[in-house]
């Protein structure tokens, strides 16, 4: 049976919740896998550019394709289902946005006094990109993210307010490219992939474990992060902490961090490891076997 408080929204997010062959039909999951950049499509791209004025920048799906966590919806779901099947009487609740960040970033925190706006190169990309200039755009992706907002807060409170866990799912690009976000965010992304440039950026961790906030304060529960760290280094997978970035308080996943201490985990995968071919400007395939590689060991730290 589906808690009614948790149900899939058109145009929002997918929302599942899978229980142990033992486990209570009414009872409340005890496991929370938010996907708030897992609108991962084309599909997800295009259904809501339909519903769009703009104008927007030439080629912008480019950067939607780039710039989406690909292979963390499969990761998140894998963790769910083992933990299940591990643990016939747990409940895990799977929350995947389809909102593109393309156009409104559901992991940022957004308010009444929030602007589209640029970034430098180097910082947080923004909550609501510059170019979406248009009112009723504005107004539609607003209250988009409000929708998926209201729907996870309550997952949050549900899961490790009563003393559960949730992970924060997400996945990034092999290299550190830092590029502004604006208007010019398409050739910039561009000249950034060039066979002359790419070789020159940073190649990134196979795993990032996003523990600590910018002045060092610890959320996650250290024996959490170590069960981690100690299978993916068993399954031959490079971990680091903190290296991409740290929980940034304009973040929704610092939110729920520093609300739900040593109750959250947030965890970055290098999408080459996720995907059949890493293609940066075209959808991408999901390895099975390598999102389930990953999977098996998010699934055996968080067991009871």
């Amino acid at each position: 049976m589906t808690n009614p408080a948790f149900r899939s929204i058109s145009g929002v997010c997918d929302v599942a919740i899978l229980r142990g062959a033992a486990a209570s039909p009414y009872g409340a999951p005890d496991v929370l896998l938010e996907i708030p950049h897992g609108a991962t499509k084309a599909a997800h791209y295009a259904a809501l550019r339909s519903e769009l004025h703009g104008p927007f920048p030439d080629g912008l799906e480019d950067f939607f394709f780039v710039n989406t966590d690909v292979g963390a919806p499969e990761v998140a779901l894998r963790v769910a289902e083992r933990v299940v099947a591990a643990e016939p009487t747990r409940c895990a609740l799977v929350v995947r946005c389809h909102i593109p960040r393309t156009f409104i970033d559901c992991n940022r925190v957004i308010d009444a006094d929030t602007k589209p706006s640029p970034s430098i190169a180097g910082a947080m990309t923004p909550g609501i990109a510059n170019y979406i200039r248009d009112p009723a755009d504005f107004r539609l992706l607003v209250g988009r993210y409000g929708e998926y907002r209201a729907l996870v807060e309550r997952a949050y409170a549900e899961v490790c307010g009563t003393g559960g866990v949730a992970l924060m799912v997400h996945s990034y690009a092999p290299k550190n490219i830092d590029v502004p976000v604006d208007e010019r965010i398409v050739e910039r992304l561009h000249e950034a992939y060039t066979p002359e440039v790419y070789p020159k950026w940073t190649l990134r961790a196979e795993v990032d474990l996003i523990t600590n906030s910018p002045d060092g304060t610890l959320y996650a529960s250290e024996a959490l992060v170590r069960r981690v760290i100690d299978g993916f280094t068993r399954a031959g997978v490079q971990v680091a902490r903190n290296e991409a970035y740290t929980l940034h308080p304009t973040s929704t996943g610092a939110v729920y961090a520093a609300r739900y201490p040593e109750r959250t985990l947030c965890i970055e995968f290098r999408r080459d490891l996720l995907a059949r071919e890493f293609t940066p400007f075209a959808e991408m395939t999901i390895d099975p076997d390598k999102a389930d590689r990953m999977a098996a060991v998010l699934a055996q730290a968080i067991a009871l």
